[in-house]
């Protein structure tokens, strides 16, 4: 069940819903059908190891003990 983020092409009405299977969904201020889902991008916070790529040492970029900063 998951929350998607809409526009309304008709009143420009940004807004999210809770959507289950094959609902029609309507703008929530004007009722138009005219709706255009948003790319949605989510964010994380509390991780406990890096991401991939990333690296382990804000300072220098190293991943490991390269530098006095690292400890």
């Amino acid at each position: 069940m998951p929350i998607y983020e809409y526009r309304c092409s008709e009143c420009g009405e940004e807004f999210e819903l809770l959507v289950f299977g094959e609902k029609k969904i309507t703008c929530v201020k004007c009722g138009s059908e005219d709706v255009v889902k948003k790319f949605s991008v989510f964010g994380m916070s509390g991780v406990d190891k890096p991401f991939a790529g990333s690296s382990g040492c804000s300072s220098c970029g190293s991943s490991g003990s390269a530098c006095s900063s690292c400890g």
